[in-house]
């Protein structure tokens, strides 16, 4: 349907050109803002001091760890641990401010792009109604007809920058509201694991009173009841993997680009010292050279998103959908495997799936015979793993 004018034909012949040259005009002039907004805040100097702070914080947990382990250490580290998670949430919440105002930002130049291309399209549809016979017939000879086609041309080329533009900008928006989304699920998981730490500083308050023989009672008593722990854990994987027909080793050792290793990582039995923190912390929440460290590293590695205070293996799936991403009983190339049956559980990172109903997984601290701590890469059953977090 063409626009409708009562605009006499005469008038309506000589006025469509000078359209034309107008809609160039514009898109020369005013050619579409793609700059970065200017903030009222320093959202990334913000950004860069908290991380500063998380930095010296860690650096200060390396610190205890040298020292004796009494309860003002003790007491001391769950008050650094608890600081660490606190910095993480003013992270998060920074980062989402920052977030906030880009998709305003990026909101608001969609929408000028869109404001300029109807004025565009506009200008260009009214322009349409002349037959290439009634602008040669208005020219002022063949020259003018030239340079006519030649506005038609510019107008077009504008508009296909424009909607590509847009169409660029769309793509940019939504992946900043997905960010927005993980950040949002980055601070609650932290937020749970500073209640969790703060319940631990109170429940040492309670069980001890601050007694030095109470506490060396108490971590005596816990280590025992750790120990036990990663005993069924072990135990629950190996069965697992037992009555699926066993597993095949392809790999072991170490993990290629993986930051920990047995020099900056050593381990005592099942449990990790040294790290970043000089307790055997990754820097991220987790423990060097265990299994949730690589995956949550895996994790980073391909996606550039570090996972933040997930927790132990068996809470990862939760943790994962609470940042958005999808979960299933079906294993795809590209996630994460989970495996429950035990109070912390086991995590891996799926290579290959294959047409055999077998997967390729790469994981660290099974033991496999080679002790703890130690990269492998299997081939098992899918059905060891009761839930996959999709990650690619």
């Amino acid at each position: 349907m063409k626009l409708r004018t009562t605009t006499p034909a005469s008038i309506l012949l000589n006025a469509k050109p000078l359209l034309v040259v107008s809609a160039i005009l514009m898109a020369i002039i005013t050619p579409i803002q793609i700059s970065s907004s200017v903030y009222a805040r320093d959202y990334q100097g913000e950004i860069d001091a908290i991380q500063q702070d998380i930095d010296k914080a860690q650096a200060q947990q390396a610190q205890f760890a040298s020292q004796a382990h009494t309860y003002q250490t003790a007491v001391a580290q769950l008050q650094n641990q608890a600081a660490i998670i606190q910095a993480q949430i003013d992270l998060s919440q920074a980062k989402h401010d920052k977030l906030v105002v880009d998709i305003a930002d990026t909101e608001k130049k969609i929408k000028d792009n869109q404001d300029a291309l109807g004025e565009t399209i506009a200008n260009l549809y009214v322009d349409g109604e002349i037959s290439p016979l009634e602008m040669l017939a208005s020219s002022k000879n063949v020259s003018d007809y030239l340079d006519k086609q030649e506005y038609r041309s510019s107008v077009r080329d504008q508009l296909t920058s424009t909607i590509a533009q847009i169409k660029d900008l769309k793509i940019q928006l939504d992946q900043q509201k997905v960010d927005v989304e993980r950040v949002i699920g980055d601070e609650n998981n932290s937020k749970t694991a500073l209640v969790a730490k703060q319940g631990e500083q109170q429940t040492l308050l309670d069980q001890t009173q601050g007694q030095e023989a109470a506490y060396q009672q108490l971590a005596a008593a816990s280590q025992a009841k750790q120990n036990d722990v990663r005993a069924q854990q072990q135990a629950a994987i190996a069965a697992a993997i037992g009555s699926t027909g066993g597993a095949t080793l392809l790999r072991g050792g170490a993990a290629g680009d993986y930051p920990w290793g047995s020099s900056n990582c050593p381990m005592t039995g099942y449990y990790s010292l040294g790290g970043s923190d000089g307790n055997g912390g990754d820097g991220h929440s987790y423990g060097c050279r265990q299994c949730a460290s690589y995956a949550a590293w895996r994790v980073a590695k391909e996606t550039g998103n570090y996972p933040v205070n997930w927790g132990n293996a068996i809470n990862f799936p939760a943790s994962a959908r609470s940042v958005g991403y999808q979960t299933g009983s079906s294993p795809r190339a590209g996630s994460l495997a989970v495996m429950g049956g035990s109070p912390e559980g086991h995590v891996a990172w799926v290579e290959a799936v294959n047409g055999d109903g077998t997967i390729v997984v790469s994981q660290y601290n099974y033991n496999y015979g080679a002790g703890w701590g130690m990269y492998s890469e299997m081939r098992l059953s899918a059905s060891v793993f009761s839930e996959y977090v999709y990650i690619k």
